[in-house]
């Protein structure tokens, strides 16, 4: 499964410590040790990406020419569909490398490469072959089943093939036909396929960031988090907790990615909640949470919201300063959680914070330079997803300063590998995604599917966002929001815009949050899951509390699709009322959910629920049902202050 590979890419010692021994073995660990032959060619593949990718991202000429971005795409295609052939096995356990994997990894290698010599004629006269198409599509099919499991196989398979038999679908989904050799050409060789918005992302957005990511893991910047969090939130009750919360939004924001962040600082966090009185389900839940959440916290939230701005048209720091609310009040309500189920249970902070805060800032300087140096990049320079690959280089080069850190050949080597675990991983998920946008498009049918949603919502703009919301979370099944937010942007976005006349920018943030519901919530809670494997708890009761704990992230995304100033769009002056309002709401649902209120103490069990339910009335952005639930709210919170203050009167 997807998470499992993230897993691996973290059994490989870094600078400060060895987490061979914390993490479970996965499917990606038939790699071996790192000096092991498969993993010498594994990295090799992936260095050489990387060289290709920093060539074509910064126009770097060869031969006097810049390479065209065909050849590109395709020489990208061939090296890490080979790299997955090599590190992703068949079969779950599988530990060696069989013959049959190293003929596919060649075939995919060699082919990409023939196909790149034809660039040219690709881009220009429409040159294809369907042979050639035919071995690739299967090669990349092959790969979505192993990055992504049965069910992701089917879903590329199926609405892959949707061409071939689009003119006998019903309603919303007729379309224009294809036959098969028509459609292998559309899925492979033109832009609405392989050579489009998929493969862009992959190869030239997202690359920097699972880069940067990369460096950050393996040089140290998920422990000095951890550290710096706990010297200011430590001795507070619940204080492994709020660590936890904090650290992995900081890093979560800057590697932008769920597991990365959860391997990167999960592996220690959860283990200090669980001595610090957390059960193991809890622990895993916190952080599965806190990692999510940090996929879309400024300052830097990762390449999703590169791909956001370019689908919208709009810069970078719109989308940045549209996240801030949202994401202050997702982490308000997990850290009020934490601390509510801390007081309740009695959960002290640390007494021995170890190091002073001055040694840890004197050691982690470095990482708190970078994060300054990533806001001065985006915001003020704009240089967009370039910006990850300076501050790698950044990174690398103070890393000369530390002992700890300072490159060397093995350090080097090391950070290679794991960097091409997450740039491998990564292309095996959203490159076979091109099948399905390839699928959808040629056929129109992501055009009749916006006025289809609508008839079927029969222009109810409530049904219509339920309608939306389902779907939100179907497509983000596959454990990547962005794979979700890419096929829904083009799909359900205009329907909501053109039905509503509602905020572009709130609608897409809407589908960005509810697409990545699905990392916690069951049936699939890829980030849950992973979390419970790393603390050893039920991966399902994990999941649902961390259905729990994430409730804000449940409810406030509908929030800011009806009142834009919430994203900082459009008239602000409501946020004069409605920020409060929100924040009450969040406070009382957490009292609700945890049985305690915050400066009274225990909630009774039957006031639970009705506390939650006043608490979500408060917060919602209408006048009359804020009205409503203040009303009730103060008469349950008098209620609750009166039960705590009985005890201590008789």
């Amino acid at each position: 499964m997807a998470h499992d590979e993230t897993i691996a890419a973290l059994t490989t010692p870094g600078p400060s410590r060895d987490v061979d021994t914390r993490l479970p073995t996965s499917e990606i660990t038939r790699l071996g040790t790192p000096y092991s032959l498969w993993s010498i060619v594994f990295t090799v593949l992936c260095i050489l990406g990387l060289a290709l990718g920093i060539t074509y991202t910064f126009g770097i000429r060869i031969s006097r020419t810049v390479m065209l971005e065909g050849r590109y795409y395709w020489m990208f295609i061939g090296l890490f569909t080979a790299a997955a052939f090599i590190a992703i096995p068949a079969h779950r356990g599988a530990m060696r490398v069989p013959f049959y994997d190293i003929v596919a990894a060649l075939t995919a290698l060699g082919l990409a490469f023939w196909i790149s010599t034809n660039a040219w004629n690709i881009a220009m006269f429409g040159w294809a072959n369907v042979p050639a198409g035919i071995v690739m599509w299967l090669l990349l099919l092959e790969v979505a089943r192993r990055s992504g499991g049965p069910a992701f196989f089917l879903v590329v398979l199926l609405l892959g093939l949707f061409p071939l038999v689009a003119d006998r679908m019903p309603g919303l989904l007729m379309g224009i036909p294809y036959d098969f050799p028509s459609m292998i050409e559309a899925h492979v060789f033109r832009p609405e396929g392989l050579m489009g918005i998929t493969t862009k992302i992959v190869a030239e957005i997202v690359l920097g960031f699972l880069v940067f990511a990369g460096v950050l893991i393996a040089t140290g910047a998920g422990e000095f988090f951890i550290d710096l969090s706990n010297a200011g939130f430590g001795r507070y009750r619940g204080g492994p907790a709020k660590v936890s919360v904090v650290a992995s939004a900081f890093f979560g924001s800057l590697s932008g990615s769920v597991f990365s962040n959860i391997a990167g600082t999960g592996t220690i966090t959860i283990q200090t909640m669980k001595r610090g009185g957390y059960p193991a389900h809890y622990a895993a839940a916190i952080e599965a949470c806190a990692s999510m959440g940090g996929v879309v916290m400024p300052p830097v939230m990762g390449a999703i919201a590169f791909v956001m701005a370019i689908t919208i048209g709009v810069s970078y720091s719109t989308v940045l300063l549209a996240a801030i609310l949202p994401s202050f009040l997702f982490y308000f309500g997990l850290l009020l959680q934490v601390d509510a189920y801390a007081a309740r249970n009695g959960l002290k902070g640390q007494k021995d914070q170890g190091v002073a805060v001055r040694s840890i800032l004197s050691r982690g300087w470095p990482f708190l330079l970078v994060l300054g140096f990533l806001i001065w990049g985006l915001l003020i320079m704009r240089w967009e997803y370039y910006t990850p690959w300076y501050a790698s280089a950044l990174m690398l080069g103070l890393g000369f300063f530390s002992a700890a850190t300072r490159p060397s050949p093995d350090r080097l080597f090391r950070m290679a590998r794991q960097i091409g675990v997450l740039v491998t991983q990564t292309s095996a998920i959203i490159l076979p995604i091109a099948f399905v946008v390839s699928g959808l498009t040629i056929t129109g049918v992501t055009g009749s599917m916006t006025s289809g949603l609508i008839a079927l919502g029969g222009d109810n703009l409530f049904l219509v966002i339920a309608l939306g919301v389902l779907a939100c979370f179907i497509m983000g099944l596959a454990g990547l929001a962005i794979i979700a937010y890419i096929f829904l942007a083009v799909t359900l976005a205009p329907a909501i815009i053109q039905l509503g006349g509602l905020n572009e920018v709130a609608v897409h943030f809407f589908i960005v949050y509810y697409a990545m519901l699905s990392a916690i919530t069951p049936p699939v809670g890829a980030a849950a899951f992973l979390a419970a494997t790393i603390a050893g708890a039920p991966p399902m009761k994990t999941s649902f509390t961390a259905m729990r704990l994430g409730v804000v992230i449940y409810f406030v995304p509908l929030f800011f699709l009806f009142q834009p100033a919430l994203v900082l769009q459009g008239d602000l002056l409501p946020l004069v009322h409605i920020l409060p309002s929100i924040i009450i709401g969040i406070m009382l649902i957490s009292a609700g959910l945890e049985s305690y209120l915050i400066g009274i103490g225990r909630v009774r069990p039957i006031l639970r629920l009705p506390l939650a339910a006043a608490g979500f009335a408060v917060s919602f952005p209408g006048l009359w049902t804020t009205l409503a639930g203040g009303m009730a709210s103060a008469l349950l919170v008098l209620l609750v202050w009166t039960d705590n203050r009985r005890p201590a009167t008789t």
